[in-house]
């Protein structure tokens, strides 16, 4: 008898060969070490969008300071 397995993605495709080849304890290692990276990624644009909103106020409250490099000016 021959089994079939019908992938439907890569992705599909990819967590079977996980489950085939690593251990379970691997996978879930593994697993929580993509975890961490996805959420250090999402602190470190929090952070450059707050250094990008602290650098704009700043800038806002010193009247006839030049613009950051590379900035570009609103006009309303």
């Amino acid at each position: 008898m021959q089994m079939q397995v019908r992938i439907r993605s890569v992705g599909a495709a990819l967590r079977f060969a996980e489950s085939v080849l690593l251990a379970p304890g691997q996978r879930h290692a593994r697993r929580n070490a993509w975890a961490a990276v996805c959420e250090n990624r999402e602190h470190a644009a929090d952070r450059r969008h707050d250094a990008l909103g602290s650098s704009r106020a700043s800038a806002g409250a010193s009247a006839g300071a030049s613009p950051a490099p590379g900035a570009r000016s609103v006009r309303q």
